[in-house]
C-alpha cells in the first residue's frame, strides 16, 4: 500500500532552533535554506540529498517515494 507523499516539512535551524514549516519542491532538490530568524544559510549534511532531509521533520518527496534521494543530488 502506498502512502501519500507529504509536501510540507518543518525545518529546525541548528543555530537558533527556530522552526518553520515549508512546502517542499516535488521536482527538484533544495540545497540551500536561509533561516528566517537568524539568517544562517543551511546546506545539506554529508550524505543527505537536500536541506529537508538534513533539518526537516519530513524527508523530501523522492526519499519518501523510494528512498533514492533527490534526482539531482
Amino acid at each position: 500500500m502506498n502512502r501519500p507523499v507529504q509536501t510540507v516539512s518543518t525545518i529546525t535551524c541548528p543555530q537558533c532552533s527556530h522552526r518553520q514549516s515549508e512546502t517542499m519542491p516535488t521536482d527538484a532538490c533544495q540545497w540551500f535554506y536561509e533561516c528566517r530568524q537568524c539568517h544562517t544559510l543551511l546546506k545539506p549534511l554529508p550524505g543527505d540529498c537536500c536541506v529537508f532531509c538534513s533539518y526537516g521533520d519530513v524527508p523530501c518527496p523522492p526519499v519518501q517515494l523510494d528512498g533514492s534521494g533527490c534526482r539531482d543530488g
